[in-house]
């Protein structure tokens, strides 16, 4: 277990953004961080989880406290009649679970996240999507650290409370530590889950809810996700971001009634808007295309903070930004969308130290 005074924390986010840490502490094993987090509860001592670092706007004036480093690995995959459970430590990088997956085992359930930075442990708490598939459809258990007991708790995919870009992890953040994750996939002949989502469809020539060859399916996940600037490169700036910085709104039939009007009285009555069925009779929308619409297209800014060239769902670092550089830019473009489309827009990643 390596301990550092005073450490950078930039570094071990995608943004590069963050002044350092009081203490930084890096664990590689599961009991390294229950030491760690009991240590930090003990002395009352203010505690931050970091994995991957893709999820994380960090303050300028860092963190006054014990940041905790999760640098856990290991994999255990047990074959089954109909696929495989996999357990994964939360420390493991996400991308390169889900490549070998696909290509060692050649298995179907997370070929549809191909790409997306970060840690293992990270990818319940914010029940990370892409593509028409969640985190939450293949994971069976957490296996987490309950800071309210002092105990390791396993909890089902039903006690975790899965929603959209939610779960009970991000509901109550101060409560539990992911140790592992545990998934169940599918082997379905080398045959990807269905394709639901109509832009992976389109460049994959097959109808929505076709199947194709596994592989095919992470491959094209793959290109759609750098055509965006959303696949880590350190030469690329554009991937210097915490990828989605928005997420999409969801509202109830009063909000859209609102919505549609103020569209149609901006853009035209026969303008059409993004509109996917979402759960208890919610509508969801594009923060994409409100953003767009409200006049602020790819590459929007002028400073070292902008909306990335490639999509404008992306705030980036363009190097020597702030943090609030950053904030200030996101600042502006939820204004711009509230005006606009009466429509707040709401962070996606975790704001540390720094409200928006």
């Amino acid at each position: 277990m390596q301990e550092l005074q005073d450490a950078p924390l930039a570094p071990l986010t995608t943004f590069r953004l963050g002044g350092p840490a009081r203490r930084l502490v890096t664990a590689r094993t599961d009991a390294e961080v229950v030491e760690t987090v009991r240590r930090a509860d003990r002395d009352g001592e203010p505690l931050l989880i970091i994995g991957g670092g893709s999820n994380l706007v960090i303050s300028d004036k860092g963190f006054d406290g014990t940041a905790l480093h999760i640098a856990t690995t290991g994999r255990v995959l047990d074959r089954t009649d109909t696929g495989a459970v996999l357990d994964v430590a939360a420390g493991e990088t996400w991308s390169d679970l889900v490549g070998d997956t696909v290509l060692e085992h050649r298995l179907a359930g997370i070929e549809f996240l191909a790409g997306i930075p970060g840690s293992v442990g990270a990818t319940p708490v914010q029940n990370v999507g892409a593509y028409g598939t969640e985190v939450a459809d293949t994971i069976t258990e957490v296996v987490a650290y309950d800071r309210s007991t002092g105990e390791t708790v396993t909890l089902a995919n039903v006690a975790c409370a899965f929603s959209y870009r939610h779960s009970i992890f991000k509901a109550q953040p101060d409560r539990y530590v992911v140790l592992r994750v545990r998934f169940a996939l599918a082997d379905a002949a080398g045959r990807s889950n269905p394709v639901r989502y109509a832009e992976l469809a389109r460049a994959l020539g097959v109808e929505q809810g076709g199947r194709v060859p596994v592989e095919a399916a992470w491959n094209q996940v793959l290109r759609l996700r750098a055509g965006k600037g959303m696949v880590l490169d350190p030469a690329d700036h554009d991937t210097w971001s915490a990828g989605s910085f928005f997420t999409n709104p969801v509202l109830d039939p009063a909000q859209l009634a609102a919505f549609t009007a103020r569209v149609h009285d901006r853009l035209g009555p026969d303008t059409a808007f993004p509109a996917f069925p979402a759960p208890d009779g919610g509508t969801k929308t594009s923060a994409a295309w409100l953003i767009e619409r409200a006049g602020f297209g790819k590459g929007y800014g002028s400073g070292p903070a902008r909306l990335s060239a490639k999509h404008t769902l992306a705030l980036t670092n363009r190097g020597g930004a702030t943090t609030e550089d950053l904030l200030a830019l996101a600042r502006e473009v939820r204004a711009g969308v509230q005006t606009a489309f009466g429509i707040t827009l709401v962070n996606e990643p975790v704001l540390v130290g720094v409200e928006l």
